[in-house]
């Protein structure tokens, strides 16, 4: 005989129905790793963690290398699935073919999709996620949903009409909503590029724009500063702080620099150095060296160097490998979890005892 759940199962109408234990959907999610640890970090709380399904929200002002963070993630998922294809939705109309292939994608595996206001976003969106299926390797990158009008701004425009636009933030909130379950469901990742403004009071912080919609479907949301890195008076490039705003694998609030030069783009290996310090890995013997340090002994390791010199994977492979320099880093960012059912208990004990 059938059991209730063989039988609930069999009469659902939703084919993805499932045991939650066979389920598919809570399933160990993949991710897509990058060539840039920290980055990983920043989207997993593991160096050998990376991009998951779902969406991913990259928030700053202009020329915060947002789309550059989203290219790479993009070119390590083509370069993970030799079948895979970037769907890129366009409003912005600054990254030139070029641009693509400087982060090693072939841009024969690039849908363009040019769009000027949220409802034809959402119209081939919902479209295309509705036509495509589970395991077929596709990832979307919206570049950009701050720079998107709404339909009603359009036609405004058009009749000369210069009244407020109130439906913009509700039709963006429409569509994450409609696209968030596809993107679970079918196991695609979505990357969108957004704006920031500042909060108005006496202490002005950074802001998402585009309404409470987009807070509440993204499992990612990065907002990013940056820092002039500066040899005398000239300008050699930016330090870039990824200050985690929501997170479902990393603390939020949680602060993770990475460097970017004129010469060499991203460096790979920024972002390290600070942790390694926190944790006893790397010690200062002197102003402005470093020097690796054995843990257990106290022993310092092969000689002192400057900063410069630890920005390479002969500096930090042997603590990547060597050591607990990974487990260390996600007990450092990573969201711990433990029972509820130990918790409720405790709390009922602590009440007893108070009564």
């Amino acid at each position: 005989m059938a059991s209730i759940m063989d039988k609930l199962k069999k009469n659902s109408k939703i084919k993805e129905t499932e045991v939650l234990a066979d389920s598919k959907l809570f399933s160990q999610k993949e991710l897509v790793k990058t060539e840039v640890p920290m980055i990983n970090v920043a989207l997993s709380g593991d160096v050998d963690g990376g991009l998951a399904p779902g969406l991913t929200v990259l928030a700053g002002p202009s020329k915060h290398f947002k789309t550059s963070f989203a290219l790479l993630m993009a070119s390590a998922y083509l370069k993970k699935y030799p079948d895979a294809v970037m769907l890129f939705y366009d409003s912005e109309f600054g990254s030139p073919q070029a641009y693509f292939e400087t982060f090693g994608i072939d841009t024969n595996r690039v849908l363009h999709t040019p769009i000027t206001d949220v409802e034809r976003l959402k119209f081939d969106l919902v479209g295309q996620l509705e036509n495509i299926e589970r395991g077929e390797r596709v990832i979307i990158v919206i570049d950009s949903i701050g720079n998107l009008a709404s339909k009603k701004e359009l036609e405004d425009a058009l009749n000369e009409k210069s009244v407020a636009d109130m439906s913009r933030a509700k039709a963006l909130k429409g569509l994450f909503r409609m696209v968030t379950p596809y993107l679970t469901m079918k196991n695609i990742p979505l990357v969108a590029v957004n704006h920031t403004y500042k909060e108005i009071g006496l202490f002005p912080k950074d802001v998402v724009g585009g309404g409470t919609g987009i807070y509440y479907s993204a499992d990612n949301i990065w907002i990013l500063g940056r820092q002039q890195d500066k040899e005398g008076t000239e300008i050699k490039g930016y330090h870039f702080i990824i200050n985690v705003e929501k997170s479902r694998y990393v603390k939020e609030k949680s602060k993770i620099p990475i460097s970017v030069t004129w010469e060499g783009g991203i460096s790979r290996w920024s972002g390290l150095l600070d942790l390694a310090l926190a944790g006893g890995y790397v010690v200062k013997p002197s102003n402005g060296w470093y020097q690796k340090v054995d843990r257990t002994t106290g022993e310092l390791l092969d000689g002192k160097v400057r900063e410069k010199e630890t920005l390479n994977e002969e500096f930090w492979k042997p603590i990547l490998e060597k050591t607990d320099f990974k487990e260390f880093i996600k007990s450092y960012y990573t969201i711990g979890y433990r029972s509820m059912v130990e918790d409720v208990e405790l709390d009922l004990q602590e009440d007893e005892n108070e009564v």
